[in-house]
């Protein structure tokens, strides 16, 4: 079977507004199946849910088999497959790409992924704050403080803001308390976060998402306030629009991961 995805590899830690514009220069693999559907696997591995094209399992890049251990995650994933009309276009399969590359590249760095999550934590969006106009000001204040607050509680420690853009230190045994609570977690949960990360500009927004603390909408508004603002006053080019909606939609998928890793329902 062919190396479907082969130029479907996505980095860990590629910004997914690069990522959008290098697929958009890619001439697009054919679709050449006909059915897609998910084999079910005995228990709850990593492997019990294969996607199958016309019965063969899908193969990432590495040649390992795409599969996860959560039948509706599973089903979600085939369902981008399915919807695959002439053309496989990667940028509207977001499960697909982040599933692979929890596989392929997370699953020996955790370690080093993990360390880049808590590295946003420690020069963190949130923790920059406008000094002006103040209606920003205080929308930034009503959306992030919160934010701040629980990971306060959460990692015992204090949060250093800063008025502009003049870099801050922030306690490292906080930082440490964060990476510890990654220890553990799964290639595919640690991928996801690093991407709602990434996207947001936070870890401590991919956090609170990871532990259901926010839903996806109240962390993609968090993690906008800025860009929201500057829209309000400049208005949005019609480029810059449908790079937000990859943005979004990435981010939408490492939520359902996130869920899935963590045992909560999806839709």
């Amino acid at each position: 079977m062919r190396d479907l995805l082969n130029d479907l590899a996505d980095d860990a830690a590629q910004n997914p507004v690069e990522r959008a514009r290098a697929l958009s220069k890619r001439e697009l693999p054919k679709r050449f199946y006909k059915s897609v559907a998910v084999a079910s696997g005995d228990g709850e591995g990593a492997e019990a849910h294969a996607i199958l094209l016309d019965g063969r399992p899908v193969r990432t890049k590495a040649r390992n088999t795409l599969a996860v251990g959560h039948a509706d995650l599973a089903r979600r994933i085939a369902a981008e497959w399915e919807a695959q009309a002439k053309e496989i276009d990667p940028a509207t399969m977001p499960l697909t790409r982040i599933t692979q590359t929890a596989i392929d590249a997370v699953a020996q760095q955790a370690g080093e992924v993990a360390d880049d999550v808590v590295a946003y934590a420690g020069n963190d969006l949130l923790v920059y704050r406008a000094e002006a106009p103040q209606e920003l000001v205080e929308r930034q204040d009503a959306l992030w403080g919160p934010v701040i607050a629980r990971a306060e509680a959460r990692f015992t420690g204090r949060f250093v803001l800063a008025g502009g853009i003049m870099p801050v230190s922030q306690d490292a045994a906080m930082l440490a308390r964060i990476r510890a609570s990654l220890e553990g977690t799964s290639a595919l949960y640690l991928t996801a976060l690093h991407v709602a990360t990434t996207i947001t500009g936070s870890a401590l927004l991919a956090l609170a998402l990871g532990e259901a603390e926010m839903d996806v909408d109240a962390v993609w508004e968090a993690a906008c306030v800025d860009e929201d603002w500057n829209i309000a006053q400049w208005g949005l080019d019609g480029e810059a629009e449908q790079l937000r909606a990859v943005r979004r939609a990435d981010l939408g998928a490492a939520a359902l991961i996130l869920d899935a890793c963590r045992g909560r329902a999806i839709d």
